[in-house]
């Protein structure tokens, strides 16, 4: 039971929208090129499909293109957003930002535009981030955007990663909105991050500007990235139900970083969330690391699961490591 708290600012979710590479690559395809199958891959992943940008699609192009379907769903233009953020590891370039780039294509020219840079957790970080710019009076209106083309970043010659990964962008746009201060609010109820250096190593890109003046490829250990996810990702969930006092049994929907189904099956299992109150789409799109949530939420919300008023819990775990999760009112 909800106990009346004092009002105060919520950040509430008024608009979504995605945008995915025409080019599909199967499993099919991959075996033409590969020493794999599409059995092994399902298998190991879930992973059936994903989508790889074309020369001519950059992660500015598929941010922008999911920020006007954000916009459109919403029923808002560029003048009513006074902050973006653009969760994203593979910029187009160094500098300027994506959401600077961003910002311009949609004529947004009030408050502040930058990038955010926790991997596979960027969304969950940008969300949290945007959150608190939102609750503390500062803006009004947020474009919040997870955006990756990590098929740039992948050596196609190493099976353990190549078939991971796809790349695509999502959007959303929060509004402050003055709620009652209990769980029962629409909006962002709580988020928690973490992060933790000393396991660097176990999944990172072997390149950068300023070791190698590439931009490298993506390494991973992937049991040892298996074994700790389901720990870590259990425990910003959990903190999320107790800050808020609320239980898996009251939630909604589970929306989780789409990285890898026996991780994503495990972790619902461990925190007690039941089977069908999961949204998986890695199926559809791999793992297209910080766009993987917002991508999830889109086809989650457009087929009618996500609708106004549903407990929604979102997590994400990336190199780093980082980790955190987000919990919704819709």
């Amino acid at each position: 039971m909800t106990q009346p708290q004092c009002a105060k600012l919520r950040s509430v979710v008024v608009g979504l929208g995605a945008s995915l590479p025409k080019r599909v690559v199967s499993n099919a395809d991959l075996e033409k090129s590969l020493d794999t199958t599409d059995e092994w891959i399902v298998h190991r992943t879930g992973i059936r499909q994903r989508h790889i940008a074309s020369d001519d699609e950059r992660t500015s192009t598929l941010a922008i293109a999911a920020a006007r379907a954000a916009l459109e769903d919403a029923g808002l233009s560029g003048a009513d957003i006074d902050l973006v953020i653009v969760a994203t590891t593979t910029p187009d370039q160094t500098f300027p930002s994506v959401a600077t780039q961003v910002q311009a294509a949609l004529g947004i020219t009030a408050g502040a535009a930058f990038d955010l840079q926790a991997v596979c957790s960027g969304f969950v970080f940008a969300l949290a981030t945007a959150d608190k710019f939102l609750t503390a009076g500062a803006n009004k209106r947020a474009l919040i955007i997870g955006a990756d083309t990590l098929s740039r970043i992948l050596d196609w010659e190493d099976r353990a990663t190549c078939v991971l990964f796809g790349d695509g962008a999502g959007a959303l746009i929060l509004e402050a909105q003055e709620g009652e201060g209990t769980s029962a609010d629409r909006g962002v109820l709580t988020a928690h991050l973490r992060a933790d250096g000393r396991h660097g190593d176990k999944l990172y890109v072997d390149g950068g500007p300023s070791s190698t003046a590439t931009s490298g490829h993506i390494r991973m250990q992937g049991r040892e990235v298996f074994r700790l996810a389901v720990t870590m990702i259990a425990d910003v969930v959990e903190a999320a139900f107790a800050s808020t006092k609320t239980t898996p049994e009251a939630l909604d929907w589970f929306v989780p970083h789409q990285a890898n189904s026996r991780i994503i099956d495990a972790s619902a299992e461990k925190l007690g969330i039941a089977p069908h109150k999961v949204v998986k789409t890695v199926d559809l799109h791999g793992n297209t690391s910080a766009a993987s949530i917002p991508l999830a939420l889109n086809v989650a919300r457009d087929d009618g699961r996500i609708r106004k008023g549903d407990l929604v819990m979102l997590e994400a775990m990336g190199g780093g490591f980082t980790w955190g999760a987000a919990l919704i009112r819709w």
